[in-house]
């Protein structure tokens, strides 16, 4: 009841009314609405914990699937998707926005889901972008989402597919908006088998039909199409129906180039620079990963910890006579030091207090070579500071389309 007696508190009373009348729950003791906020809210808790548990499980499901909407990403998401965008705009606190979509246009509620979806799944090892022509008119008519479904029924062997096609928008550099179109694929997988407790509390087996999801991102601008889904072969298949039913065009296979990070600037002292608009007060390197050239099985890890009066490459130069530039003697034949790479760094970037006061937040950043950073977790702002001084400093080499900020 913790997560729901949290979620009941950061409600407003009006919408939370809106949700138990609307939800037609039988279970439910009677609520005096009309009383202050306090003395509704913890009769509330108590009603709610004496509901069936059938209707109790629905509003923990119902309160984790509001909740997961409510931070800054899930949001970014409904803002994306919602119709009533001026009503959406007046209601205060993320938690009353998201049950007020919830309530009030459920589709978009799953569209917006389907949005989290995707975006938090890109870059990952179950996503692909691949190249197909540019400024294409996604089809939308019936006969072309229907030709693109009846692809996947076969594809897949089922009857069951769902596809949901709209607009929405990411954000790139500078707080822009790029346009996209999703696809949303639903299908039904093959039977299986689960063990549950039936009403007498013995362990039986049950058959269940569980469902896939995919997502499919094309954005006209650029012409790249994105998919996330199971298996390479799947995320394939499923641009090749998207490319061929709804674009109209060609799929050619070509992928889009991974990001690429290079840390070999970081094998000295670095000072990074930084614009003074972004309020950054700081930028301070903690870990190091190093390799030594040509022994590929052995890695050495630094490590520096608050309030640790050496930087990190003087560690490195003590520990590993890295030369960072002259402190050390120049090594002869005999004593000639080992050739070290970075494979991965861990830095922080602290930013001045803001107008309220208090401390300063924190951003750490984590680049793993030769293609993983741990941006993709990160809040929208974060992302975009993070993204934008990645490759200032050229740590961040590749050619990919810089409004491309997930890894």
């Amino acid at each position: 009841m913790t997560a729901i007696a949290s979620f009941l508190r950061k409600t407003p009373v009006t919408r939370l009314q809106d949700y138990f009348t609307a939800g037609g729950f039988t279970s439910l003791s009677p609520i005096d609405w009309t009383q202050s906020e306090p003395d509704v809210v913890e009769p509330l808790i108590k009603a709610v914990d004496g509901m069936s548990d059938d209707e109790k499980q629905r509003v923990v499901m119902n309160a984790g699937q509001v909740a997961a909407l409510a931070d800054e990403p899930g949001q970014n998401a409904l803002q994306n998707v919602v119709i009533d965008r001026a009503m959406f705009d007046t209601l205060e606190g993320a938690n009353n926005r998201s049950l007020w979509v919830f309530l009030n246009e459920p589709d978009q509620f799953r569209k917006a889901e389907e949005v989290r979806y995707n975006d938090e799944r890109r870059r990952t090892r179950s996503w692909n972008g691949f190249e197909v022509e540019a400024g294409c008119a996604v089809r939308r008519d019936q006969i072309a989402v229907a030709a693109f479904t009846k692809a996947i029924r076969d594809r897949f062997e089922t009857t069951n597919v769902h596809v949901d096609v709209f607009d929405r928008q990411r954000v790139v550099l500078d707080d822009q908006e790029c346009d996209l179109v999703q696809v949303a694929v639903y299908r039904e997988g093959r039977p299986e088998d689960m063990l549950r407790f039936d009403a007498n509390s013995t362990l039986s087996r049950r058959i269940v039909k569980p469902v896939f999801e995919a997502a499919l991102t094309y954005e006209p601008d650029t012409g790249v199409i994105e998919v996330v889904a199971n298996t390479l072969e799947d995320r394939k298949d499923l641009t090749s129906f998207m490319a061929r039913d709804l674009l109209g065009v060609d799929f050619e296979g070509k992928h889009i180039p991974m990001r690429e990070y290079d840390l070999s600037m970081l094998l000295k002292p670095f000072n990074f620079p930084t614009d003074d608009e972004d309020g950054i007060k700081s930028v301070t390197v903690k870990e190091l990963r190093f390799m030594e050239v040509g022994e590929r099985s052995e890695r050495v890890t630094l490590e520096s910890m608050s309030g640790a009066e050496r930087s990190i490459w003087d560690m490195a130069e003590k520990h590993l006579g890295l030369d960072i530039g002259g402190a050390s003697e120049v090594p002869t034949a005999a004593t000639e030091a080992p050739a070290w790479v970075i494979t991965r760094t861990r830095f922080t970037i602290k930013f001045y207090p803001g107008p309220s006061g208090g401390r300063g937040k924190s951003l750490t950043l984590t680049v793993t070579m030769p293609h993983g950073c741990n941006l993709k977790g990160m809040t929208p702002h974060e992302r975009l500071i993070g993204e934008k001084y990645l490759r200032r400093w050229g740590i961040l080499t590749d050619s990919a389309d810089p409004g491309d900020l997930i890894d």
